[in-house]
């Protein structure tokens, strides 16, 4: 894991950096130096600088980036290609090719070098990087395939800038508040994150998962998609289905746990994180793991989590967290996001990531499970509607004008509503903050519809069931935005490297074709059965059928303590006001602190955007580096 920079001038006559865009680049390159603190590095040449925050995992003593390959490429890679050494052998074998590393890094610009765009689906790992071709003065960018690692560009008359964090670009770009993106910020507010490839900078974009660019001085940017996930039933049987998941995920993790460096583990107490610390415990028997729960009654999975690992034979490092914690660390959360996350459960990764790497350097997580599995509680609602999803149109039409005559909170309303509404209307991914009417009361100009997201995405599921259609959203929407963005961030605040070994290509194929009979059988409250299924005798049959908390966070409780205050103050000042309804959102806290309704989501949503707001546009809360580099070494 480390952090990156490039830039390439639109000027074919264009000599190095002058002072001035040396400094700036160089400063730029620091304020990511929290990704990568083992080697700080700059080269500077015709046209071109590019900079490299390493965290050394692989071939630690060598694989210094910028890394240069066959008098043509100058490389920096972000991530982990797990199966380099069998691509270093197929490289040797193919076309001869020599190394002078033992790391994945000049692999992967061999790979290019030799296979060129046809070397991306051969890669297992997370990445993101830049490859510019001194020959041909062509500069080459791909994202891993579900968007695990993060590349940001920003395209100007001088040239093209990309960086691994949206930070190291701002320098480069309009200030935020003047370029401020009203439909990102539209988009934030229904999802709880701005979607890719969106920023709430309007200048600056992020190279979407499965993507690569091009980059030509007079050409511009050109963008191709190189990896699709689908998720086509294939009529599998049960139990080969079963043993496919189990052979693909042994198979991963023994993959993601090679490194140089010490090696652990998150826990929850969901049968995900189980089943990774359980297989990852048979090949480093002394695993250390991590959990984390907050110091409010009922909001802590630390002692389920100790009773599984005892029962794994792991050991297990527990961190609680304080509201004084939240309060004391939370606008630097905020800044270490780009941009605002409203998914509180980032608040608990943050500090469970900061216990972790005070004992290790890399940790295996859960994450990409539950949309590939079928996982969320949400994916059954198709099968509770079908009864109404099959009635004639009209008969559709009546219950849909009944629901609507109906008084709130009058049961069945909700679900005659729901049976009515077409998928691609009633479900916008995981979260749903405000709806489109929510919007328009708090927002101070018309919002673009969340459909502009996520219709594109319904029109390429026609052929699938509204369950495969939902993971479709979320795989393509939830993970890359929400998910991925969170676990990078937050663990790399604190040099920590953390894998997902369910985001595999072999663990993707053994889930993309399951039926939804398979990961949601009919009469069972089950989720991802085929999962929960194929890891018998793996994870302890009591945590096997145990529903995901995903370190719960007591939001509700916070808005009606000390951090409601903070909150309250924090609207109270914002100058944001000629973007939103500050009012109304001041309402919907004092709606939730007086016990009227729970409106936390909605509150939590609107505070970390005045909150980024603060920090990014107004300047008025200064959020300081928690480090600085200790060196750098310039080419």
């Amino acid at each position: 894991m480390c952090g990156l920079s490039a830039f390439v001038s639109s000027r074919p006559d264009a000599g190095p950096p002058d002072a001035a865009t040396a400094a700036a680049f160089s400063a730029a390159l620091a304020t990511m130096w929290h990704r990568g603190p083992d080697d700080t590095r700059i080269e500077y040449g015709d046209g071109y600088a590019f900079g490299f925050n390493r965290l050394a995992i692989i071939d630690r003593e060598l694989s210094a980036q910028p890394l240069h390959y066959a008098g043509r490429w100058t490389v920096v890679f972000n991530g982990e290609i797990y199966n380099y050494r069998e691509l270093r052998a197929a490289l040797i074998r193919e076309h001869q090719a020599t190394f002078a590393t033992d790391g994945d890094s000049e692999v992967l610009a061999a790979a290019f070098h030799y296979w060129g765009e046809a070397a991306l689906p051969r890669l297992r790992g997370m990445f993101a990087f830049v490859a510019y071709d001194h020959r041909t003065g062509t500069l080459h960018a791909a994202r891993d395939a579900f968007g695990i690692k993060p590349l940001y560009l920003l395209e100007t008359t001088d040239g093209l800038f990309l960086a691994s964090e949206r930070k190291a670009l701002d320098p480069f770009a309009a200030p935020a508040g003047a370029a401020l993106d009203a439909d990102a910020l539209a988009h934030y507010l229904t999802f709880q994150y701005v979607p890719d490839p969106l920023t709430l900078h309007r200048h600056i974009r992020r190279l979407p998962p499965g993507h690569r660019l091009v980059w030509t001085a007079g050409g511009g940017v050109r963008q191709y998609r190189w990896f699709k996930p689908s998720l086509r039933p294939l009529h599998l049987q049960p139990e080969a289905a079963y043993q496919a998941i189990q052979d693909a995920l042994t198979a991963s993790v023994h993959r993601h746990m090679h490194a140089e460096v010490p090696v652990g583990a998150f826990l929850s107490s969901g049968v995900d994180s189980s089943a990774i610390v359980s297989l990852a415990s048979r090949i480093k028997p002394d695993l250390h793991a991590f959990t984390a729960g907050f110091a409010a009654g009922g909001y802590s999975e630390i002692e389920v989590a100790a009773d599984t690992a005892e029962q794994l034979g792991v050991r297990l490092t527990p961190t609680v967290v304080t509201d004084e914690d939240v309060l004391a660390h939370l606008p630097k959360i905020v800044q270490l996001l780009d941009d605002p996350v409203a998914d509180p459960s980032l608040i608990p990764l943050y500090f469970l990531a900061r216990t972790a790497a005070q004992h290790v350097t890399v940790v295996l997580s859960g994450e990409g499970s539950d949309e590939l599995f079928g996982g969320y509680k949400i994916y059954r609602e198709p099968l509770s509607l079908a009864g109404v999803d099959r009635l004639p149109a009209g008969m559709k039409r009546g219950l849909r004008h009944l629901a609507d005559v109906l008084p709130e909170g009058v049961r069945g309303r909700s679900f005659l509503e729901r049976g009515t509404t077409p998928i691609e209307q009633r479900y916008y991914g995981n979260a749903r903050i405000f709806s489109a009417e929510e919007k328009a009361r708090l927002l101070r100009y018309t919002a673009q519809p969340h459909t502009d997201i996520t219709g594109p995405l319904y029109a390429e599921t026609a052929d699938v069931d509204d369950v495969a259609s939902m993971q479709y959203v979320d795989l393509h929407t939830w993970l890359p935005g929400d998910i991925l963005v969170k676990a990078d961030r937050m663990s790399m605040a604190h040099s920590l490297e953390l894998r997902v070994p369910f985001l595999d290509q072999q663990v993707y194929a053994a889930a993309a074709g399951l039926s939804t009979e398979l990961k949601l059988p009919a009469g069972s409250r089950s989720t991802k059965h085929a999962f929960r299924e194929a890891m018998r005798g793996i994870v302890p049959e009591s945590v096997r059928d145990r529903d995901k908390l995903g370190f719960p966070t007591p939001t509700r409780l916070w808005l009606r303590g000390p951090i409601g205050d903070w909150v309250d103050t924090l609207l109270a000042g914002s100058q944001a006001g000629d973007l939103i309804d500050l009012n109304y959102a001041r309402g919907l806290l004092a709606e939730h602190r007086r016990g009227d309704a729970d409106r936390s989501r909605k509150v939590w949503t609107v505070a970390m955007f005045c909150l980024w707001h603060a920090i990014a546009v107004e300047k008025s809360i200064t959020v300081e580096p928690s480090r600085a580099p200790i060196g750098l070494v310039q080419a």
